[in-house]
C-alpha cells in the first residue's frame, strides 16, 4: 500500500479583460505593419488581376465552350454513340421487317396447308409421291458423283 502524498498542481490565474486589453493594444500597431505589408505585396497582383479580368473571363468562357462541346461529342451520350446506336437500330429494324415478311409467307403456307386442296395435292404428290389412279409417275435419277483423280499432279 503506498501512502505518499501527491501534490496538487498549483491553480492558474485568470487573466483579467484588463490584462488582455493591455496585450492587444501593445500588440496592435505590430499587427497594423503586418498587414500593411501584406496589402503592399498583394496590391500589384491584384492590380493586375482587375486588369486582365476581361481576358480572363474570355478564357473561362472559352474553356466552358471546349470542355462542353468535347462533352457533347465524344461523352457517354454524345453524337458519336448516339450515331452508332442510330445505324444499330436501324440494321435492326430491317431484320425485324425482313423476319416478320418470312414469318408471314411461313403463315400463309401453312394456312394454305390446312384449307387449300390444290397445295395439299401438289405437296403430297412432290413430296409423298402420291399419284392419281391411271398415273404413272417417273423420278429421275439421283446425279451420279462426280470422281477426282488420284493423283498428286492434277491437284496442282
Amino acid at each position: 500500500m503506498d501512502l505518499r502524498i501527491i501534490k496538487t498542481p498549483k491553480i492558474s490565474e485568470i487573466a483579467s479583460p484588463e490584462k488582455g486589453f493591455r496585450a492587444l493594444a501593445e500588440h496592435a500597431p505590430k499587427a497594423e505593419a503586418f498587414a500593411e505589408h501584406v496589402a503592399d505585396r498583394v496590391r500589384p497582383y491584384a492590380a493586375k488581376l482587375h486588369h486582365a479580368r476581361r481576358r480572363i473571363a474570355t478564357a473561362g468562357v472559352f474553356a466552358l465552350t471546349a470542355w462542353l462541346f468535347i462533352h457533347v461529342m465524344f461523352g457517354p451520350n454524345g453524337m458519336v454513340v448516339y450515331k452508332q446506336k442510330k445505324t444499330e437500330y436501324q440494321v435492326l429494324q430491317k431484320e425485324v421487317e425482313n423476319l416478320q415478311k418470312e414469318n408471314d409467307s411461313a403463315i400463309d403456307e401453312v394456312k394454305a396447308l390446312k384449307e387449300d386442296p390444290k397445295t395439299i395435292e401438289k405437296e403430297a404428290r412432290e413430296q409423298l409421291h402420291y399419284a392419281k389412279p391411271g398415273e404413272v409417275i417417273y423420278v429421275a435419277p439421283a446425279p451420279a458423283p462426280q470422281q477426282h483423280p488420284n493423283t498428286n499432279s492434277a491437284r496442282k
